[in-house]
């Protein structure tokens, strides 16, 4: 069997935002710094694509949208999800990979009306992502791997995937947000900041 990395990266299709992140992922608030990317599933249920949005300050996953492709819809979904949630952004950065899906006009659009701005990682560069990237692996090892077989349709997949990001943010505790689940830590940080 092969196995290779889902890749979004299609050429310059769009506009390549500045890498302003520049690889400084420490966010000191909420909302402060989101990043975003794509990952494959491949099983008996074919193949499935993951979209979410983490909050670099604590890891929450903010939105995400699993689909049976990886396409604008997904992207747009998945917007909408984090928009509804947070309405406030002015000033927040979007960080994302160079995928056709971040370059699009419509993609940028929606992020300049929130006062958003956008960045993007360098071409090829994983590194500049670490942090979405770290998450696919933990979610991958912890949910995926070893289970493949278990999910024989794409719904079983959702269904354990909407599980594990619920245990994810609000149950799974992590050293570096003071052995607190991302909700908590937020929680925490707001009570605090009152």
């Amino acid at each position: 069997m092969f196995w290779w990395k889902y890749k979004s990266y299609k050429g310059t299709v769009g506009k390549i935002a500045d890498n302003i992140l520049n690889r400084n992922f420490v966010a000191t608030q909420p909302n402060q710094k989101w990043t975003t990317d794509v990952t494959e599933f491949s099983g008996s249920f074919g193949k499935a694509y993951l979209s979410p949005i983490l909050d670099m300050f604590n890891g929450e996953v903010i939105a995400w949208d699993l689909s049976t492709s990886a396409n604008n819809q997904q992207i747009r979904k998945m917007l909408q999800k984090a928009f509804s949630k947070h309405k406030n952004l002015e000033g927040l950065i979007f960080h994302s990979d160079q995928g056709w899906q971040y370059q699009h006009r419509q993609f940028s659009e929606k992020l300049k009306q929130k006062g958003i701005i956008q960045s993007m990682s360098r071409k090829g560069n994983c590194l500049d992502n670490s942090v979405i990237e770290s998450f696919f692996g933990t979610l991958k090892r912890e949910c995926f791997y070893g289970h493949e077989k278990e999910f024989l349709t794409f719904k079983q997949l959702h269904k354990a995937i909407a599980n594990y990001i619920y245990y994810y943010n609000h149950k799974r505790i992590k050293d570096k947000i003071k052995w607190m689940s991302p909700i908590k830590f937020r929680e925490t940080f707001i009570s605090n900041y009152n």
